[in-house]
């Protein structure tokens, strides 16, 4: 019967390292998904950011282009200035001429304005791609680091998987379908440790008299309360350093 305890102490053993294992290799695509959100958000804000350059050199262009016009509308009046027959006509045309040159300054000045805007964005794109580059190789290192250990922890498994069907072929049936109905109610723990007369799976107090029973290891006993499969093991005392 020590025997088997035994066994079943390392089938618990091999159990609660698959049980970790697994549960790294599901955290792998939370852990890639806590990064990516943010590096998409971070896209999607540097591409409106694009955007908005880019109607900042389109609002540039229109205005040079209105500029543009407006020169030449002025030339073609300054050009028909002898054709004007009385001084009245001469007047009028001259303010025209005059509002038209004030409209070039407007235009200059929005013009100014707008590239302002555009110096201003360019400098925070370059900045947000900068920090973005940086972040995409942040993530493509965790990436890599993470494939390192997703196949260090196949690996393990495979090994334990194997170490456990070892452990089950010189387990009796009806022993094993006890240890796998305990594990799937026990949170994956089936067989737990006892200490001063307490299990450690539950910390309650354990009977006296049970406690010798444990100790003696000739039969399984359940723990009365999380009814896990309990056993005694002595404490090994550190040997001071010579």
């Amino acid at each position: 019967m020590k025997d088997l305890i035994k066994l079943l102490v390392q089938l618990q053993d091999a159990d609660s390292h698959i049980i970790e294992k697994k549960a790294f290799m599901e955290r792998v695509p939370l852990r890639i998904h806590e990064v990516d959100e943010p590096l998409k958000q971070a896209s999607a804000e540097l591409e409106k950011m694009k955007l908005k350059g880019e109607a900042l050199l389109k609002k540039k262009r229109e205005k040079e282009k209105s500029l543009e016009e407006l020169h030449e509308k002025i030339a073609k009046m300054k050009a028909r200035v002898s054709d004007i027959k009385t001084n009245k006509e001469y007047q009028a045309h001259l303010k025209e001429i005059e509002s038209s040159e004030k409209g070039i300054s407007g235009i200059e000045e929005e013009i100014l304005v707008v590239m302002e805007e555009i110096d201003v964005s360019r400098k925070a794109q370059k900045e947000k791609e900068e920090k973005l580059n940086a972040e995409i190789r942040k993530m493509e290192e965790l990436k890599k680091e993470l494939d390192v250990e997703v196949r260090k922890h196949e690996e393990e498994l495979s090994r334990l998987k194997e170490e456990r069907a070892g452990i089950v072929g010189r387990l009796a049936p009806e022993v094993y379908n006890l240890y796998m109905a305990i594990l799937r109610t026990g949170s994956g723990l089936a067989v737990t440790r006892t200490k001063n007369e307490v299990c450690l799976g539950c910390n309650m107090n354990i009977p006296p008299q049970l406690f010798v029973e444990i100790r003696k290891r000739e039969e399984i006993i359940q723990c009365p309360q999380c009814r896990r499969i309990l056993y005694f093991e002595e404490e090994r005392e550190e040997q001071p350093a010579s």
